[in-house]
Formats: C-alpha cells, structure tokens, sequence
C-alpha cells in the first residue's frame, strides 16, 4: 500500500477515520425480519470506514484505522478500501480472530434492525501498541465513533490514538453512531459515549441520539445545546428526510434535506459526516462563518440523500459532481 506521505496530494490535508468496519450481511427482499430473510447479501460496513471511502469518493484524502481478521472477510475489506483510494497504513489484522459481522435487516419503514457477530471481533482487539502513530499524527481531521469504546483493548487504543492526533494538531470529529445492541446496557452506553463528548471539536448526533444521550423526547435548541462544551466548534443533529441543524457558540439554524427515493439509509450519515470533513479539511474558519456553513451542510444533505437511493453504503457514497448534480436539480 502506498504510504501516507507518498499517496497524492497534500499530506496537509488528510482525514484519518479510527474504529470498525465489518460486513453487514443484508437481506436479498427488502421489507422482512432476519428470521424471515430467504437470503443474504453482503455489504462492507462499518461507519468508520464509510467515512473514509465517503471522504475519497469525493476527492478527499482519506486513511482508516482499525483491525480486521486475517480472514478472507478481512482481506476483502482491506481490498475494498484500497479500491476505493483509502490509505491503509492503519490497518492491522488479527490471526485469533475474526472479522466482524453483521446481520442488518430492512423493515418495510425503511429503518434498520441489526444483529451482531462479535465474539470478540478483530476491531474490538486492536491495542495501543499497534497503532501507527505516524500516520494518526500526520492527520488534519481525526475522526471517530463509539463502538471503538465498548471493549478493552481497543477502548485505549482509541483514546490512545485521539490523543495523538490531538497533540499534533489534528481537528477532532466525532459521531457517536450508537448501537445499542452491542453494549452491555443503555446506562453503560450513555456514561460511554459522554466520557469522551468533551475532547470533540465537532460532533454529529442523529435525532434519535439526541434523545438517548439527553433523555428527552423532545429534540429542540435547548436539548442540543445542553450537550455543549467549550472545546466544541460545530454540534450537529441530523434529522433524516428534514435535513439537519446545526449548533455553534455564535448562531444556528437549520439546512433543508432533498427530496429523494429511498431505498436504504444505511451510510447516509457517514456520508453526511465524509461531505463536511472534506470541505472543512482545509479551511476551519468555515465553523465562524454561518453563510460558507450552512452551503457546506447543503452539500452534506446532498451527498446523505444520494446515499438513500441506493442498497448499501459503499456503492451509494456519491462523488462531488453527484452531490452538485442533485443540487443545482433541486434549485
């Protein structure tokens, strides 16, 4: 694989994603349970590793660290990284264990219900040792989500890995991405997911996050705007087909979504996430400017959007043009 430095571009500009990627193995009719599937497709995933191959998609520059099974799951996905433009100087694998799973169902709303193959899973066997730190620190944007927390030892090896990119500058981006599934209980997955809230400079919560992580269920400016903390530069709430407000010390507001034909929201807030790390990649003084916002967040619904129209995250995530073509449609 190519190394961070020599991989095109500017090595100014690169975008490290940290944590998962697994297969989800997707039903082949859309709309049924998982006990009534006939068969199963699979589809990489992992929301880590969404954003890293959104970000490439769309021009950007992006690495991924985490751990996958020395298994031909594993080496499938380090393959569909590597296709996809994405650094892979991060990537460790696992000879005990295995890649993860996941068994991701449709229902007939749309909205997704998940089982899980993690006994332990690779990812969640990554150790602070392991880490390429030159890659995590030569990042401009670290980004990162909560499952990466769970368990030991990949829970110090991302506080680890976040403080090293800290320490050198990188800007710190996270998206909770909760799966309540995998926790041992919803108390445990809220002190979690708090524990690191405050180190993030950037954060993205879905509407149903938000009131997990608050306990209302109401979702309104003053709900968001609790989970405020002085290191934070841009709070973020995503709300599915109204599109996505946004939060920062100065001003908020709200950007409209596009309409689209959804068939699968799987990806559609890691490409969402992708969007925004790559235009704020190189100019953070986008975060003072409500106006330079609210067009990048317009541009982030766009990329989300296209990502519905489609089976699966990957072979959704847009390009710019995509993203550009939806948009000046919609005008």
């Amino acid at each position: 694989m190519a190394s961070a430095l020599s991989n095109g571009g500017s090595n100014s500009s690169l975008i490290v994603s940290f944590g998962e990627m697994l297969i989800d193995f997707v039903p082949t009719v859309s709309g049924v349970s998982l006990a009534e599937a006939p068969g199963f497709l699979k589809a990489p995933g992992g929301a880590p590793a969404n954003v890293a191959i959104a970000v490439a998609r769309l021009g950007g520059k992006a690495a991924f660290v985490g751990k996958l099974g020395d298994d031909e799951f594993g080496h499938m996905l380090a393959g569909i990284l590597k296709q996809n433009g994405v650094i892979g100087d991060g990537i460790n694998f696992d000879k005990g264990a295995r890649t993860a799973l996941a068994f991701v169902t449709l229902r007939a709303d749309g909205e997704r219900e998940f089982m899980f193959y993690r006994n332990p899973s690779a990812d969640m066997l990554l150790k602070p040792e392991e880490l390429n730190l030159e890659l995590i620190r030569s990042a401009k944007v670290f980004h990162y989500g909560s499952i990466s927390l769970i368990v030991e030892p990949c829970r110090s090896a991302h506080l680890k890995a976040m403080e090293a990119a800290k320490d050198a500058g990188a800007l710190l981006s996270y998206d909770p991405n909760l799966r309540l599934p995998l926790w041992p209980s919803p108390e445990e997955a809220r002190e979690q997911i708090m524990s690191i809230w405050d180190k993030a400079e950037v954060i993205k919560v879905s509407d149903v996050e938000l009131e997990f992580i608050t306990g209302s269920d109401k979702i309104d400016d003053a709900d968001a705007m609790s989970l405020w903390h002085p290191n934070l530069k841009l709070l973020l709430v995503t709300l599915g087909e109204k599109g996505c407000r946004y939060y920062t010390k100065d001003f908020h507001g709200s950007v409209e979504a596009f309409h689209v034909k959804t068939v699968d929201t799987t990806g559609a807030g890691d490409s969402f996430v992708g969007a925004l790390l790559c235009k704020l990649v190189d100019d953070r003084s986008i975060l003072e400017d409500e106006a330079r916002l609210r067009e990048v967040l317009k541009f982030a619904n766009a990329c989300g959007a296209i990502t519905t129209t489609k089976k699966g995250a990957i072979p959704a995530l847009p390009t710019e043009q995509d993203a550009l073509n939806l948009i000046n449609a919609s005008k």
